[in-house]
């Protein structure tokens, strides 16, 4: 018997590489901050306009840093909602989740609507029915799949950088590098409007960045997200802030005062100055190309990301379970049908315009909030928060993130700060009326202080388990190797104390791995602190030692439910003791999060219980998609190979025989054992190596059929 372990239906693939995460936040900052702003924040503190645009890329580094941080502590979908719901309780995930989402639809329907204007010069289309085509046709391509989605967003990011580049390349070269920091006489002081309007136009640029981080919404589909993810963050705030500093100092040079401070398309209108030679007008057309993929590249992402906040929440029963089913495409189909449609409700009954520069206060909010939340996570000591990347100079950083926030906002004016705290009460409503009764989590905030213990939940250290797991996919098979060497104790009733088992535990250890038993007693120490409930009868322990070799698992199960003394978890039917090699970081950890993923499976709670053996037990831990095992002669592959010693058997990629049970005796496989027939074989491996296993040509080994 071979229990499914855990349904992927309804999980989103690992679609998203390096250049995509790159793609997602540099197309999510590349719109109305370039094409748009640079006229406006240039008629608030004049010449001085281009250093607004570099403090602003300077002051969006603490939160890049922090949500870079909590993605790859907590790469799920849904970014700032799952981190603030996690961090400061479901409370103020539904005020960060349902805010995020409106903010971005808004944000993404400008963009579109930016895009339409620039189409309109070309198509005798009026801008807000282009905008609605346009938010249906990238809507399409979201349901169609990320994998869509992100070639769609790589070839516009492709273009939009390469024509930005050259535009600011060219302009530079005929304005002259060392020329190009000292504006033209005609300008007045360099700041026009003293030091407190340059702040107020570091305030009105900030936004432009901040598409930087909605990369974090879509972090679960991101492959070896502790690389990439903080990765390409890192280098599409490089490629922002080179190209809006650079290109406004060309800006302010080709363009005098009267022609910048009035100008909604300061881009086309500086590339005209010195591109206008290029024949067919080929120069301009180009920029507004790169405008037009500017702004669909924004409206892209954002409904990509935008759609996850829904799906995120629905998971957690924070929104009707629709919102969180994925569709024949593995996308949360509903979840954008919802965001497209709001996105075409808004295009066509507000001024898009206007209430997208209200809802940047709320995006300041949210960037002050991810900055105490890594505080947070850090101070409260879960076990299981391990980020693959760790933000510097802690806290100060992440104070500086708080403190730069709350600034900016204070800058926005009251307008914005009041439609911020609409949505916040509107969240806050709708999370009392519908969403407070159904669920009972409680955020890491609880684990920070002594004082607030007795309110931890319990369950964020299992989950943060199971994210680990996520994680580490590609180190699946160091649990299945746990799993087939694992040791199964019934344990007698004198034995049924913790520190009986330790000493069960120890013996066993020391069998297998030849360290001393008095050592591996000495080097556990402690009592039960590392003591993690799974389910309501289920615990798992687990330690590091420094001289153990390989990971080792040894599975007690009581003979009637018991209670522990050093457990607080009630009455107990099933105690995991896992002890793994000390050098290999967060291994506790990912096997941990494998097991308590499987505890929580329907499977489990059904079949653990009706359990006859050992190796049923052993059936329902191991995933029947890493694992195979059956009677050698009913194995094609094996068939060929019946009488060699089991190290003269090259298994396809992968793949590899772990166990042997022959006359009923279960073998370690060793590498002189002769193969028979009548053998069962355990066998581990990748899952598209277990497949090619399964469908071997009966006739020949040289291929899967």
């Amino acid at each position: 018997m071979v229990a499914k372990i855990m349904s992927d239906e309804n999980k989103l693939q690992k679609n998203l590489k390096l250049f995509d995460v790159y793609a997602i936040a540099t197309g999510a900052m590349f719109s109305s901050g370039f094409f748009l702003l640079p006229g406006l924040a240039a008629f608030g503190t004049g010449p001085a306009f281009y250093h607004a645009y570099l403090a602003a890329g300077v002051h969006i580094i603490p939160p890049m840093l922090c949500m870079a941080e909590l993605s790859t502590a907590m790469p799920k979908s849904g970014g700032t909602y799952f981190f603030l719901d996690r961090t400061l309780g479901p409370m103020a995930g539904t005020v960060g989740g349902l805010g995020s989402w409106v903010a971005v639809v808004f944000k993404s329907a400008f963009a579109l609507v930016g895009m339409g204007a620039y189409l309109s010069l070309y198509i005798s289309v009026p801008v807000t029915v282009l905008a609605v085509i346009l938010s249906i046709v990238f809507g399409v391509i979201n349901v169609v799949g990320a994998k869509e989605t992100t070639m769609l967003q790589r070839f516009l990011v492709g273009t939009l950088v390469v024509i930005l580049a050259a535009f600011t390349i060219k302009g530079l070269v005929i304005v002259g590098v060392p020329d190009a920091f000292f504006p033209r006489a005609s300008y007045e002081s360099f700041f026009k409007e003293g030091f407190l309007g340059f702040v107020g136009t570091i305030g009105l640029v900030f936004v432009s960045y901040a598409g930087l981080t909605k990369v974090a919404s879509v972090s679960e589909e991101v492959e070896n997200p502790d690389r990439n993810i903080p990765l390409g963050m890192t280098l599409s705030l490089i490629t922002a802030s080179i190209v809006y500093t650079l290109g406004t100092m060309v800006m302010i040079n080709v363009l005098p005062p009267d022609e910048l401070y009035n100008s909604l398309t300061p881009v086309a209108d500086a590339g005209e100055k010195f591109l206008g030679w290029i024949p067919y007008d080929l120069g301009i057309i180009l920029v507004v190309v790169s405008a037009i993929a500017a702004f669909a590249s924004t409206g892209n992402a954002g409904i990509m990301s935008a759609s996850r906040y829904p799906y995120a929440m629905a998971k957690d029963k924070l929104l009707p379970e629709k919102f969180g089913q994925l569709g024949r495409y593995g996308t949360p189909t509903f979840a954008i049908a919802v965001t497209v449609l709001t996105m075409v409700f808004i295009l066509i009954f507000f001024d898009v315009k206007s209430v997208a520069k209200l809802a940047s206060a709320f995006q300041l909010l949210l960037f002050g909030l991810i900055s105490l939340c890594v505080i947070v996570m850090r101070e409260s000591g879960i076990e299981g928060y391990r980020p693959g990347f760790r933000s510097p100079l802690y806290p100060w950083l992440q104070i500086a993130g708080i403190g730069i926030s709350f600034w900016l906002i204070l800058e926005m004016g009251a307008l914005s700060i009041g439609f911020t705290g609409v949505i916040i009460i509107a969240c806050a409503l709708w999370y009392h009326l519908y969403a407070s009764s159904r669920t009972d989590r409680a955020g890491a905030i609880y684990h920070v202080t002594a004082r607030m213990a007795e309110n931890r939940y319990k369950g964020l250290d299992k989950e943060m388990m199971t994210i680990i797991n996520d994680r580490t996919h590609e180190e699946n098979l160091s649990y299945e190797s746990v799993i087939s060497r694992a040791d199964f104790v019934a344990v007698e009733r004198d034995q049924c104390t913790f520190d009986g088992m330790l000493e069960i535990a120890a013996r066993r250890i020391s069998d297998k791995d030849g360290i001393d038993e008095n050592r591996i007693l000495e080097r556990l120490g402690g009592r039960a602190q590392s003591g993690n409930p799974l389910g309501k009868d289920v615990i798992i322990w687990y330690r590091s030692i420094a001289e153990l070799k390989q990971p080792e698992l040894i599975i007690f199960y009581l003979p009637e439910p018991t209670n522990l003394e050093e457990f607080d978890e009630g009455e107990l039917q099933t105690f995991l003791f896992l002890v793994v090699p000390k050098e290999v970081v967060g291994l506790d950890l990912r096997i941990a999060g494998h097991i308590a993923e499987i505890v929580e499976g329907r499977p489990f709670r059904s079949e653990w219980p009706e359990a006859d053996s050992d190796q049923e037990r052993r059936d329902i831990l191991m995933r029947d998609d890493n694992f195979y095992n059956a009677q050698a002669d009913s194995i094609p592959f094996l068939t060929q190979h019946l009488g060699k010693t089991l190290g003269d058997i090259d298994l396809p990629g992968s793949c590899m025989i772990t166990l042997l049970e022959r006359s009923r005796k279960l073998n370690t496989a060793k590498s002189s054992l002769v193969l028979k027939g009548s053998d069962k074989v355990y066998i581990i491996g990748e899952p598209e190596d277990i497949r090619d296993l399964r469908h071997w040509k009966t006739d020949s080994d040289t291929g899967p059929s």
